[in-house]
């Protein structure tokens, strides 16, 4: 009842500005920053990421960094065309009509409140999408349809005056391609699904201590009047705002970590929070505006020391969970114990075998559907520590003629 929302919720001039770190591909808190500039509006990363969760439709992206970053690039060049076309269409003074726009939104909003039954059900999966209230969700709403709508009335403004002809292809004109360059289309390749167990190397509790601590102790000289962006270039172990004192740019609810999204969320503009700890660090973190349904925040990440014990630690319980698993404990309650919450559970779309991550790749190697692989590591590259993976095929397919 309640997957048309999420579904709905997550429903020239350019100048590339930068390549983005793949570490974003997996961290709990979006970095945002101006990938691209048409005219004088700037397409965000965030825009991005959330243009391609909302076309994975529930799915998990690539994790293999050439693949998502393709998939980013497509998803820009995208953005960016809808964007010079709404652009043109404001230059050629078309105009859509308010009160429709105001009839498509009701109808949707109306639609949508339908799948529950209670006001407080719908407000919570609202705030679970990153709207605060009906009306935030209204807003965005309105100006997706108007964007839309800008872009189409500028598209049929070209064909009618045959700018852009149509070039209409049919379906027997796909086959007949098809038919006549069978010869050269690329096989089908041989593909992967899999579900997994992915343990972090946990610190020691005299680490823990040291790094709370630590953490107090720069609360107190923030409460002393310490300058925050300073402390956080001088302190913060996040590579990636670090030297922007902090900066994470404007960030939505639903796609941060538990912990650190609870305390966004109830922070005032300008106070300091306690210490928060998540599998990613110690955080102390700061609210410096709130508009809509985003939080602009700045973070101090401290990170406890990692030595080998640790890591010996996590090997062996990551040998405790294969054999758990292996002896018959239930997936979902090994992975409600054990698994990182930061990585995919299931990959259960069938992924190609050879654009697999080396080590996956190595680990999959002679095994068949429901075979449990031996743990192995992948890299934990914000900590520069292993990551233990065990992971289970859950299904393969045979490289096979296009079809």
């Amino acid at each position: 009842m309640k997957k048309m929302l999420t579904a709905v919720l997550l429903a020239a001039n350019v100048a590339m500005v930068g390549a983005q770190d793949t570490s974003a591909v997996a961290s709990p808190i979006p970095i945002d920053r101006i990938v691209a500039v048409v005219g004088k509006e700037a397409v965000l990363w965030s825009q991005v990421l959330e243009a391609m969760n909302r076309r994975a439709n529930g799915q998990p992206l690539p994790t293999d960094s050439a693949q998502f970053l393709l998939q980013a690039q497509q998803v820009l060049t995208q953005l960016v065309n809808e964007e010079l076309l709404v652009q043109k269409a404001l230059e050629e003074k078309i105009e859509v009509s308010e009160p429709d726009i105001a009839v498509t939104v009701d109808k949707q909003l109306n639609r949508i409140r339908a799948q529950y039954q209670t006001e407080e059900e719908f407000r919570e999966d609202l705030s679970k999408s990153g709207f605060g209230t009906p009306e935030e969700y209204r807003k965005w709403f309105s100006d997706q349809q108007r964007r839309s709508a800008l872009q189409e009335r500028y598209i049929a403004k070209l064909r009618q005056e045959q700018k852009l002809p149509p070039a209409p292809v049919t379906d027997a004109d796909i086959v007949k391609y098809f038919e006549e360059n069978r010869a050269q289309m690329p096989r089908r390749p041989s593909t992967v699904s899999f579900r997994q167990v992915i343990l972090t190397v946990q610190p020691s509790a005299a680490a823990r201590r040291a790094t709370l601590a630590k953490a107090d102790s720069l609360i107190a000289e923030l409460k002393a009047g310490g300058d925050f962006e300073k402390i956080a270039k001088r302190e913060s172990m996040d590579p990636n705002s670090k030297d922007i004192g902090g900066d994470l740019g404007w960030l939505r609810r639903g796609n941060l970590v538990p912990e650190f999204e609870r305390m966004m969320v109830v922070l005032p503009p300008g106070r300091v929070s306690p210490p928060v700890e998540t599998t990613y660090g110690i955080h102390i973190i700061r609210v410096d505006r709130v508009q809509l349904a985003e939080f602009k925040v700045r973070q101090i990440l401290l990170r406890p020391s990692i030595d080998s014990s640790d890591i010996a630690r996590a090997r062996g319980q990551a040998d405790s969970v294969a054999m758990l698993w292996r002896s018959g404990v239930a997936f979902d309650t090994l992975a409600a114990k054990y698994h990182d919450p930061g990585e995919d559970k299931n990959i259960p779309t069938a992924f190609p075998r050879a654009q697999l991550p080396p080590p996956y790749v190595m680990a999959f190697t002679d095994k068949v559907v429901n075979d449990i692989t031996d743990p192995f590591t992948i890299d934990d590259k914000a900590r520069d520590v292993p990551k233990f993976v065990i992971a289970q095929l859950t299904a393969v397919g045979e490289e096979r003629e296009a079809t």
